[in-house]
């Protein structure tokens, strides 16, 4: 038998246990209609930004342009968003959601609201609250 019982007291333990548990899931679902998160998440950014570029997206994000770029072409190659050179800046993208992109964002949607209430049926609504509230501090951590 193998114990495990020092990592139980670690808070970064616990949050990669429980986020590999929370995005396992996600992705299983998602996987269904042909989307994994980070493209579902960019796609939701989009939808919500119209106009914003790529550079703004990851930035909002706190994910390297490096690791996001690639995913959007990906979106763009399917035909769920379209990158426009901005008129203001030659150096930059303007993203826009496809139709297609709503329709595939609105099954998303469903998706992602009932894997939420499916966690919030495990911890109870002042679980989330407390949750999300803790997690906010923890995202500001240095």
């Amino acid at each position: 038998m193998v114990r495990a019982a020092p990592l139980k007291e670690s808070i970064g333990y616990a949050l990669r246990r429980a986020q590999g548990a929370v995005y396992g899931t996600l992705n299983d679902a998602l996987a269904r209609i042909s989307l994994r998160p980070l493209e579902f998440t960019l796609l939701l950014m989009v939808s919500e930004n119209p106009g914003a570029s790529q550079s703004g997206v990851c930035e909002a994000l706190g994910i390297q342009k490096a690791n996001c770029v690639p995913t959007m072409s990906e979106l763009e190659r399917r035909g769920l968003i379209i990158r426009r050179k901005s008129a203001s800046d030659a150096r930059s993208y303007e993203l826009h959601i496809t139709h297609k992109g709503k329709r595939i964002l609105q099954r998303a949607g469903e998706v992602q609201t009932s894997h939420e209430q499916r966690l919030i049926e495990r911890i109870g609504v002042e679980g989330r609250d407390q949750l999300l509230r803790l997690l906010g501090k923890l995202s500001d951590f240095k």
